[in-house]
């Protein structure tokens, strides 16, 4: 649930450098697909930068081929010892595409976990009905979904707000 959520969140791609839009993104090594971070150190010397350091040089190449073939908006540059990733600064008109972006990335969640309390709570009416809990049991249950639901979206607005705000400093 939030977990994937913010693992969304990480890949929307706000303008800041973040490593993670690398992982999706492999090279061949020795026959094998193989994460780039597998087979180069990967950092963020600042904050629309990331610097690929291949552990063999001979991948850079391969590595730049991989970047370009995943289309990720951001020409890799190379000096034949690493590669650089410079990406771009936002245009306001990008940024509020995020953010709408963002905005149905958090509806849809917070609509899963209506459904998941929506389910939880049929299944709590279903044991009633056959008397299995009582009416009291019945009318905890519902209290404790909605305290637990009212947290998990109180946690994805948190999320969304906090990926609005990078997106908006950026």
């Amino acid at each position: 649930g939030l977990e994937h959520y913010n693992d969304e969140l990480r890949e929307v791609r706000a303008g800041r450098a973040n490593p993670k839009m690398l992982d999706k993104v492999f090279v061949e090594y020795y026959g094998t697909m193989t994460p780039i971070n597998q087979v180069a150190g990967i950092s963020v010397p600042e904050a629309r930068m990331i610097v690929i350091a291949p552990w063999d040089t001979t991948l850079i190449k391969p590595i730049k081929k991989s970047i370009e073939i995943a289309n990720l908006g951001v020409n890799p540059n190379d000096d034949g010892k690493v590669i650089r990733l410079i990406l771009p600064m936002l245009t306001e008109e990008r940024r509020k595409e995020l953010i709408k972006q963002i905005g149905k990335m958090c509806e849809t969640r917070k609509v899963a976990f209506r459904n998941a309390r929506r389910d939880i709570l049929d299944e709590c009416k279903k044991l009633k009905k056959d008397s299995k809990i009582t009416e009291d049991d019945l009318k905890s249950a519902e209290t404790e979904v909605q305290k637990i639901l009212d947290s998990f979206i109180a946690k994805v607005d948190k999320l969304t707000s906090d990926k609005e705000k990078e997106i908006m400093e950026i």
